[in-house]
């Protein structure tokens, strides 16, 4: 039997540094959800009007093309400080951390390639010829604050190598998610804004490889990265991503990146996520005959086959794929039942997926509203289905924690 190990459980620093993540996108999960379920409660009563209202309303300044909808600067906005805080920790993945090394590493960028791509031709292939053919990339994504919410929800006591799996697997996913946004997702592109925002993001990486932290220096050349960025024709939430892979990442406990992580990460996963969750989620079904209609879109039915089948059937193929050809075992204890669990959590596709689908369908267009049906009823499918496997698996999992201690 080989020594190599799928799902092993890590250092004991790496596996604190992901139950302390976790722990913190657990809150931001349920304020995302409580949010969510805020603005589906409001967007379906009778003072909807001054939900969209609200949402529509227009803010900031029109000679800059900044005259945005309040639901405009949550996506556009609110989520660059999310994405920027997926640049720490992509940085800090394939620096430092498990992504670093290529057998560990190997396990989480193959589930979340499988996972990416099998949700996206399960969506192609229900959608081929269709209207909602360009929405292809909104099951790819994995939303690891919802997810770890429906953990905490369900109490069980996932093993450190699964936590560290999901984690990891999320990131890879996120780089992916921001890869076919910026490439995928440009309708035009103009260089010369993109060249001009690129010298505020080399002014800031160069202050702090020089661990210079003063926000008054670094916020400003943020803020005009991500200015610059949108008038570019790129999505601004790509800014985030871009700085934050400037920001280094070694020395530990003590690194630039972990301040930064430390003091981003609660505004990102308390209010930046959950405030973008509110103005995104509340589509107006019209009762049970505008959910069926909603469903009857093919754009809506391939997300939620992508998200419940494709999610699922990409990370486990994957997974077995690397286990047949590298004659990897599961570690000790964990069954297929597990990797089977897992990837139904991964079919828990949000944040990014509601982002998406406002880009490839329009802000507002009523196949945007069916693809927020969509993601809500594959998401909440999804979560349903890896709730009943990973609950049930549960006796196991403590035993597993008990031995660990």
């Amino acid at each position: 039997m080989s020594s190599n190990r799928l799902f092993q459980r890590g250092s004991f620093l790496e596996s604190s540094r992901v139950a302390e993540i976790l722990r913190a996108e657990t809150a931001g999960g349920l304020l995302l959800i409580a949010g969510a379920i805020v603005a589906i409660v409001w967007a379906n009563s009778p003072w909807r009007d001054s939900y969209e209202a609200l949402r529509d309303a227009r803010l900031g300044p029109g000679a800059l093309h900044l005259d945005l909808t309040i639901g405009q600067w949550a996506s556009d906005g609110l989520l660059a400080i999310f994405f920027f805080v997926v640049g720490l920790e992509l940085k800090r993945e394939f620096v430092a951390g498990d992504l670093r090394d290529p057998r560990r590493a190997a396990l989480p960028i193959a589930a979340a390639f499988g996972g990416m791509v099998v949700p996206a031709l399960v969506y192609a292939a229900v959608n081929l010829g269709g209207p909602g053919a360009q929405g292809w990339a909104i099951p790819m994504a994995t939303d690891i604050a919802f997810a770890v919410a429906v953990l905490a929800v369900i109490s069980t006591h996932l093993p450190s190598g699964l936590r560290t799996f999901l984690l990891t697997l999320a990131v890879v996913d996120d780089l992916g998610g921001v890869s076919v946004i910026a490439i995928f997702y440009t309708d035009e592109l103009h260089l010369l804004w993109l060249g001009a925002a690129l010298v505020p993001i080399a002014i800031f990486g160069v202050l702090v490889q020089r661990r210079i932290r003063s926000p008054w220096l670094l916020v400003p050349l943020a803020v005009l990265a991500w200015g610059l960025l949108h008038a570019s024709g790129i999505h601004a939430t790509v800014a985030g991503v871009l700085l934050g892979f400037t920001v280094p990442v070694r020395g530990g406990s003590h690194s630039l990146a972990e301040h930064f992580e430390h003091l981003i990460r609660p505004i990102s996963a308390g209010f930046a996520v959950p405030v973008f969750a509110f103005f995104a989620a509340g589509v107006a079904i019209g009762g049970w005959s505008g959910l069926t209609g909603a469903l009857a879109d093919r754009a809506a039915l391939g997300i939620i086959a992508g998200l419940v089948l494709g999610k699922t059937v990409g990370i486990t193929a994957a997974t077995w794929l690397l286990h047949t050809f590298t004659q990897a075992e599961l570690d000790d204890e964990l069954a297929w039942i597990d990797v089977v669990g897992m990837a139904m959590l991964g079919g828990i596709g949000f944040t990014v997926s509601l982002l998406i689908g406002e880009l490839a369908f329009g802000h507002g267009s009523v196949r945007d509203e069916h693809v927020k049906v969509g993601v809500l009823v594959g998401s909440v499918a999804a979560a349903v289905l890896a709730a009943v496997v990973l609950r049930a698996r549960n006796r196991v999992y403590r035993r597993i924690a008990d031995e660990d201690r």
